[in-house]
């Protein structure tokens, strides 16, 4: 069936005439003639058999129906020029991956390793586009996620990588460390929550032996690394994935008063639609990321905890 979709030269036309109102200046734009410029947006309007500009002596000025198409239409234009450049630039070789994330995880934990990638593949060019909750692959341009569990998760391969687990983390510059002699002493921190995730101290204060039925008040934040950033300016004592602090163990920012993980049941994993199974460049990348997360499993936990350093 032939599709309903005009003249891409005219659609160019088009968009640069709307951007400015004035046929001149898209003439100039274009590199063509006034009256070319003319000639398209008049082809234009007799395939959509509606006007797209008012014409007032000699200006013009989108109507409406010009205004909403030229809305509609402007960032797809955009999406086919980054596309044919990138292929083009490409030649065919390697490709592109265009992956979904969460912002936190992947800055913590995909970014710093993904040079090993580029070394193995330095022709496959990974896109990142923040993407918090799962979604439908049928009509993005992803080809990939790399997120959480979850079973909204549909018409997918799934690539379990590794649960995640969260354990206290506080700034030795700005408490006294030497003052927490047993986990239940962190409940006379403030204590800094993930917005999403309110019930993880009490869980945390549960597995330790250490329940309280009152109310855990303190700040919460929308991103863990907005609650790393509160806990290295002291603000309190926060619970987070491990691996999310791993620079900050290492620098001395942060320690872990008490090192008990809280395994929690979010898992992380990589997602990709069933009819991207014979794509090169995401076939790469899984394979890639599954020996990743191997060895990252096979790795004692970055930094010194606080108890072994005052020991």
């Amino acid at each position: 069936m032939k599709r309903k979709i005009p003249s891409t030269v005219a659609l160019a036309v088009f968009e640069a005439a709307a951007r400015h109102e004035n046929f001149a200046r898209a003439a100039e734009e274009l590199c063509l003639s006034e009256s070319a410029v003319s000639r398209q947006i008049a082809a234009l309007e007799n395939y959509l058999d509606t006007r797209l500009f008012t014409r007032v002596k000699k200006q013009v000025v989108l109507n409406d129906a010009g205004r909403y198409y030229a809305d509609r239409i402007a960032h797809h234009l955009e999406e086919i020029e980054l596309h044919t450049q990138a292929l083009m630039a490409h030649r065919g070789a390697g490709g592109i991956l265009e992956l979904a994330v969460i912002p936190t995880f992947s800055n913590r934990w995909l970014l710093p390793r993904l040079h090993e990638f580029r070394a193995l593949h330095p022709h496959i060019t990974v896109n990142f586009s923040e993407r918090p909750d799962p979604f439908l692959f049928r009509g993005t341009n992803f080809d990939a996620a790399l997120h959480f569990d979850h079973p909204a998760w549909t018409g997918v391969v799934k690539i379990e990588l590794f649960d995640e687990e969260v354990v206290p983390v506080i700034s030795p510059q700005h408490h006294d460390l030497h003052a927490l002699r047993e986990p239940a002493d962190l409940a006379r921190v403030p204590l800094l929550h993930k917005a999403t995730r309110t019930d993880v101290w009490r869980r945390w204060f549960d597995m330790v032996g250490a329940a309280d039925e009152r109310p855990l008040p303190g700040m919460r934040f929308e991103l863990y690394s907005m609650v790393i950033e509160a806990a290295r300016a002291g603000l309190g004592v926060a619970l987070v994935p491990r691996f999310y602090v791993e620079q900050e163990l290492r620098r001395g920012d942060l320690a872990i008063p008490f090192d008990i993980a809280l395994k929690h049941a979010k898992r992380y994993c990589l997602v990709y639609p069933e009819y991207k199974r014979d794509s090169p460049a995401v076939q790469a990348f899984r394979a890639w990321v599954e020996d990743s997360a191997r060895r990252f499993k096979g790795i004692e936990p970055a930094g010194e905890t606080a108890a072994a350093a005052i020991a």
